[in-house]
């Protein structure tokens, strides 16, 4: 029997799959990586020495005023250790600079205060300027101009309006952006609801090139960096961590340049060569990512990656959160047919693309080919049913099922962390 660590919400879990029908087992190489200097080394060195860049010092210099994009509450991002180290550089450069948090939600719900605590500790909570985007506030928007693809491009105003435009945050695979980081920040980080789904229409979801580990000729990612260099994004700090959370490298400097080898970094660890399975067992990663069905979507196309057309993935996600967007829950909830969603999706022109159209078209794709057993003792089971999945309280009890509709000697591959592979 093969014992293997899986994370679900802030914890492990111990699963057990027979040694005669476990096929793979599909991990991230940042997992064993082990990083020669502590965390708080890591990022400084990354910062003495940015990627095609100006120091940081040296662009706060003769600034009054700052902003500094940050993921919330639903990204990983290590910001207890990766904002103070900012806020101490830039105040010893410009002891007087104004400098403003900005939280990119996209098109998320704001974090709460309680959230921020967690992600940058009660300090900076009590004593920094923290405002969180509003994607949906036209007030606190500007125009822009168009973004390549034609969609309207509108920018948080605190964003655009401020001296100098910096963000944080991390590098992974992303299901349909290539990777996180860098120009993420701002679209969807920091632009408005009409722009969010003008970049995420139906025609760019469907595209070959808007995958997991894609960048070249990524029609997403192209508006992205559009956006980006329309914000003047002068300056990155993006981090890649392992599966506990910590930094294991730190990429700083020019939003575009600093990203690219990030990204290689990425892509060197975390690609993993597919082993194609009846079942493939996958999970978001544990807390943050795994608080809502939403997010979990994410995990699970890396076990579609791995499924064989018919087959079974078990999603193994706490989504205590709920279903994390009325208009994804209601879409999937309301449709007769994972199919249904689908022709009715490809059908809505990229100026008429609805809240969260993204996420319930790549989940009604799994579902159109695969069975998904959610796994969750944290979730409303009507809910995970109601959305065309079938509910298990208990690993156990989903691999049990899917053996049912699979047979015994059906082959299995593990994905410890869905969120954190390129599976190719």
């Amino acid at each position: 029997m093969a014992k293997i660590k899986i994370p679900y919400s802030k914890k492990f879990l111990e699963i057990v799959i027979p040694d005669h029908n476990l096929a793979a087992i599909l991990e991230s190489k940042a997992h064993a990586f082990i990083a020669e200097c502590s965390q708080e080394e890591i990022v400084n060195k990354a910062l003495d020495h940015p990627i095609g860049s100006p120091h940081l010092e040296e662009l706060v210099r003769g600034k009054k005023n700052m902003v500094i994009i940050t993921s919330d509450h639903t990204r990983p991002v290590p910001s207890k250790v990766t904002m103070p180290i900012l806020l101490q550089r830039i105040r010893k450069a410009n002891p007087d600079i104004d400098i403003k948090i900005l939280i990119a939600t996209g098109f998320h719900r704001p974090t709460s205060r309680e959230e921020m605590i967690h992600k940058f500790g009660q300090e900076i909570v009590d004593n920094e300027v923290i405002i969180n985007h509003l994607s949906a506030d036209e007030n606190s928007v500007v125009r822009v101009g168009n973004l390549p693809s034609g969609g309207e491009l509108w920018l948080n105003k605190s964003a655009m309006e401020t001296e100098l435009l910096i963000s944080e945050g991390f590098i992974e695979p992303h299901f349909f952006a290539g990777f996180s980081g860098g120009r993420k920040s701002v679209l969807p980080g920091v632009a408005s609801a009409r722009t969010v789904m003008a970049n995420h229409c139906s025609e760019f979801i469907a595209s070959e090139y808007a995958r997991t580990g894609v960048l070249k000729n990524n029609p997403i990612h192209m508006d992205m960096l559009y956006a980006a260099r329309q914000a003047k994004l002068a300056f990155i700090l993006n981090v890649v961590i392992d599966s506990e959370k910590k930094i294991i490298n730190a990429f700083a400097g020019d939003s575009e340049l600093a990203h690219e080898e990030g990204c290689k970094f990425v892509m060197e660890l975390a690609s993993v060569n597919a082993v194609k399975a009846d079942i493939v067992i996958s999970t978001n990663g544990g807390y943050p990512l795994d608080q809502n069905i939403y997010q979990s979507v994410k995990g699970m196309t890396a076990a579609e990656a791995a499924c064989k057309e018919g087959g079974v993935i078990i999603m193994v996600s706490a989504c205590n959160d709920g279903h994390g967007g009325k208009s994804f829950y209601d879409h999937m909830a309301n449709a007769g047919s994972p199919r249904e969603v689908i022709d009715h999706v490809m059908k809505t022109g990229r100026n008429e693309t609805v809240p969260d159209q993204w996420e319930f078209q790549i989940l009604a794709r799994i579902l159109d080919k695969h069975t998904v057993i959610l796994v969750s003792d944290m979730c409303d089971p009507e809910m995970i049913k109601n959305m065309h999945m079938q509910h298990a309280y208990t690993f156990e009890e989903a691999l049990e099922r899917a053996f049912q509709i699979k047979g015994k000697e059906a082959k299995i591959t593990v994905i410890p962390d869905g969120v954190a592979v390129v599976v190719k």
